[in-house]
């Protein structure tokens, strides 16, 4: 069988699995027709109709915009403004709330001093940002989303898998956000809003624009970050302010073998808290043109990863070198919401203001997860993608609401274990998507390229043994490198001292890295796909 290459579909794109949203509109109402009057409302209201359809070269962004807009800015410039936005959404994503407590836990967990906890932070933040990256550089060129995306590498049957780990890694980012959020809310006037009212309005703020859709989030997450970042620089002054002890955590902090296990499995948690957004990176510039410069959105995403994600969890982690004795004792009775309470405190009025803005910051963290969320359903196959993505996304929304609701109690635990978990199978994803298109999917590869018009056609994708299967030996690689409270693996237990050291998403990277080609070589010798 003979594969398409991309630069192919681009000269001659096939109309075959290609649908415009008003095709798309019309097929759900005429699916649901004793809803059709409300759903042809919402549609008509700006609700996105499109879930994991792919977009077709005519319908991408700047395209539309071109023949709608009346500037005279160049489309050059306008192609130039459509990629910015896509950064400044990733800043706004990342520099939030729930961003703050993974630089936190360096010293809760693992009493790293203030200049261990940045170096951690910068080395695996940027690794994590590279990745996530390069997945991102896959929307333009395919138009698919992130999950889709795999069934060139894994087929249908890996795509499942995919989607359903995406969906519970987005259901626990979500967890964690209204968890935060909440505890925020309930500390502006403590006695007065119950954490759990406080969980439940966040998840419903949040539901909003990924009810609407792509051009809503967008919309949303360029601006967001506005506001935020001048936040956040005003936590950084109050803290200077209070005090900062750089060598607050030295007496305790470990030495030798157990200094290295503390380094690594806190850069396990860092790595997850960048890497966690590769299975979704490519959601979120699918509509941009085909000929998009990669290097752009490489480096644009990049940025706008790691500028955020980093500035902030240093920032957690230098809120934890305040050794006075409110700001230790706020702490423990309130956690990172009660630390930022009491921070703001000499603000009075203002400073609770600042609270509430900073609680409701989640949104922007929480809308992609939702949104990806929904989209990783409709993944799992056909009867779900017949299913609108915007009744996908209530239904999360119940999900993670009631799960912050039932875990409101236990937000640091949830945390540091949940990431950690995460970087593991978002490391063997990454690797053999990018050995997929970096091996067999190049031009003068095995395979020569995506054939794009085969996204849903089972028949015509791999059959998935050698992905999943490769996925499998990097799920053996965690285990045998992960160390967690309750697990520790062999390789684990010797790379650290006394409680091990989590190598858990290299080695998962490491053995799906070695065991992919080799198993995808012969399915492709075999099958021709």
């Amino acid at each position: 069988m003979s594969s398409t290459s991309l630069n192919d579909k681009e000269k001659n794109p096939s109309p075959e699995h290609e649908t415009t949203e008003a095709s798309l509109d019309n097929a759900f109402i005429k699916r649901f027709p004793f809803v059709g009057r409300v759903l042809s409302r919402l549609f008509a209201s700006g609700v996105e109709a499109r879930g994991v359809e792919r977009v077709p070269e005519d319908e991408r962004e700047v395209k539309n915009m071109w023949n709608k807009s009346v500037a005279i800015l160049s489309a050059s410039r306008q192609l130039l403004t459509v990629i910015v936005g896509s950064l400044l959404m990733w800043w706004s994503v990342n520099t939030v709330l729930t961003t703050l407590p993974i630089g936190v836990l360096a010293q809760e967990f693992f009493f790293l001093t203030l200049p261990h906890a940045i170096a951690t932070i910068f080395c695996f933040t940027a690794l994590g940002a590279v990745l996530t990256s390069f997945i991102s550089t896959l929307g333009p060129r395919t138009g698919l989303r992130t999950m889709i995306i795999t069934r060139y590498s894994s087929g249908y049957i890996g795509c499942t898998i995919y989607s359903i780990l995406n969906i519970l890694t987005q259901l626990g980012f979500s967890v964690t956000a209204v968890i935060l959020g909440g505890q925020t809310l309930a500390s502006i006037n403590p006695g007065t809003l119950p954490l759990v009212a406080g969980v439940v309005i966040v998840g419903i703020c949040s539901l909003v624009p990924c009810f609407i859709g792509y051009n809503m989030v967008h919309h949303y997450e360029r601006y967001a970050w506005m506001v935020l970042f001048v936040v956040m620089i005003m936590l950084l002054g109050l803290g200077a302010h209070a005090g900062y002890d750089i060598d607050a955590q030295k007496p305790f902090e470990d030495k030798g073998r157990a200094l290295s296990s503390d380094i690594l499995s806190f850069g396990g948690i860092v790595f997850g808290s960048v890497a966690g957004w590769a299975p979704v990176a490519a959601d979120y510039n699918c509509r941009l043109p085909v000929n998009t410069s990669t290097v752009k959105v490489f480096t644009l995403t990049f940025f706008g990863l790691f500028i955020p994600i980093a500035f902030v969890e240093i920032l957690g982690a230098l809120l934890m070198t305040i050794t006075s004795e409110a700001y230790t004792e706020a702490f423990k009775n309130g956690g990172t919401g009660g630390l930022l309470g009491q921070l703001l405190s000499p603000w009075h009025g203002f400073g609770k203001f600042i609270l509430f803005l900073l609680a409701f910051s989640v949104i922007a963290n929480n809308v992609p997860n939702t949104y990806s969320a929904a989209l990783s359903i409709q993944a799992l196959g056909r009867p779900f993608a017949k299913v609108p993505r915007f009744l996908w996304t209530l239904i999360i929304f119940i999900a993670y609401t009631v799960a912050g609701v039932a875990g409101r109690e236990h937000f640091a635990e949830i945390l540091s274990n949940f990431l950690a978990i995460l970087s593991y199978w978002t490391a063997f994803f990454i690797v053999i998507v990018a050995e997929e298109h970096f091996l067999f999917r190049r031009p003068g590869g095995k395979l020569g390229g995506y054939n794009l018009d085969d996204w849903d056609a089972p028949s015509k994708l791999p059959l998935g043994i050698a992905g999943v299967s490769a996925g499998c030996c990097g799920v053996a690689g965690a285990v045998v490198g992960m160390a967690e409270v309750w697990y520790t693996g062999p390789i684990g237990v010797k790379a650290g001292a006394e409680f091990g050291a989590d190598l858990g998403f290299e080695l998962a990277a490491a053995f799906a890295g070695v065991t992919f080609p080799l198993f995808r070589w012969i399915e492709i010798r075999y099958t021709g796909r």
